[in-house]
């Protein structure tokens, strides 16, 4: 069973973008193989990564549900079961160094419960066949909820210096205790810190929240750049204070 290392926070702290450096950071070290997971409805992993998005799971339920409704069947006679089984196979793209796996979205408003299931399905099934599942998932606790992800290994709380970020991440870490979910290793990571330094107020609301803090991720003004560009930033230099702190939080992690 690969080891699996899911990332969640509220949304707008960057953790698509410190999920797509520990994914670079990975693949560097050549531990592979590696799926990458994007399960936020609104994909945007595979910008920070540099990888053109070629479909989603969210897609091919859309394509299917036409096909059906259309009453044209599905090519060679199969039944909807068997050309979804096969559709899904599909949504695996390689990417450099990684795979990739895209939740993405239906068209239209609605609830994500099915796209959800086929998304846990298909993590059943290619459990035997990573190395490394890094998972990234939407802002909120759904995911947890659900049991979307499932054996989770390290879960990577992220927040930004603020202490309603603090408080999303105490929520999500109150629910796992809720929910009696048996997650070994559940860390805080601040990101964005002026200077890399948490203020008092900050410290004493991360003790409150009772959460383990086991980094600092510094503002880094490179980070902006490359997003106001549209550079993935995987391309971001090695010494891009970004990249250092991720490769001190893995260190402490012990991967």
């Amino acid at each position: 069973m690969g080891y699996k290392i899911a990332v969640a926070g509220k949304g707008g702290t960057g953790k698509t973008s410190l999920t797509g450096l520990l994914i670079d950071y990975l693949v560097k070290k050549g531990e592979e193989p590696i799926l990458a997971v994007d399960a936020d409805a609104n994909a945007n992993l595979n910008e920070v990564l540099g990888e053109e998005l070629e479909v989603t799971i969210g897609e091919i339920k859309e394509e299917i549900n036409k096909a059906e409704a259309s009453g044209s069947g599905f090519p060679g006679g199969m039944t909807k079961a068997d050309y979804m089984k096969l559709r899904l196979n599909t949504a695996v793209i390689e990417g450099n160094g990684y795979d990739m796996l895209v939740m993405g979205r239906t068209q239209g408003e609605g609830c994500y419960c099915y796209v959800n299931g086929l998304l846990k399905s298909q993590l059943d099934i290619l459990t035997k066949n990573y190395k490394y599942f890094i998972i990234d998932n939407e802002a909120g606790m759904e995911h947890l909820s659900r049991g979307t992800v499932r054996d989770i290994n390290t879960l990577l709380l992220i927040s930004d210096c603020s202490t309603r970020g603090i408080q999303a991440a105490g929520r999500i870490r109150k629910l796992i205790d809720e929910l009696k979910l048996k997650i070994p290793q559940v860390y805080l990571i601040v990101n964005r810190a002026p200077q890399g330094e948490l203020n008092e107020g900050i410290k004493a609301e991360i003790e409150k929240q009772g959460l383990e803090l086991i980094g600092v991720v510094p503002m880094d003004p490179m980070i902006y750049e490359y997003d106001s560009s549209g550079k993935p930033l995987v391309k971001l230099p090695e010494d891009a204070v970004s990249r250092q702190a991720i490769r001190e939080i893995i260190a402490k992690l012990g991967l």
